[in-house]
């Protein structure tokens, strides 16, 4: 289980490390998913809710092109 879905990295990294547990991973949740449906973790997935946020990567955000500065106030 994931608080906020948006790459599915983390909870890629977490199936790995229970995996490696010995466990098996039969399925992926998610309070939100803000891929818009689109991340595939292998498993079958399900989230509260799903919104189609945009992202994209440094050289094709619309802001980064136009000057603006990131900030990044995750805990990542």
């Amino acid at each position: 289980m994931e608080d906020v879905v948006t790459t599915g990295g983390s909870t890629k990294e977490t199936m790995e490390v229970v995996l490696k547990a010995g466990a098996v991973v039969l399925a992926a949740g998610s309070l939100i998913d803000r891929s818009g449906g689109r991340t595939d973790l292998g498993v079958p997935e399900r989230a509260l809710a799903v919104l189609d946020v945009p992202s994209f990567s440094p050289e094709e955000c619309p802001l980064c092109k136009a000057g603006s500065k990131a900030i990044k106030p995750g805990s990542r």
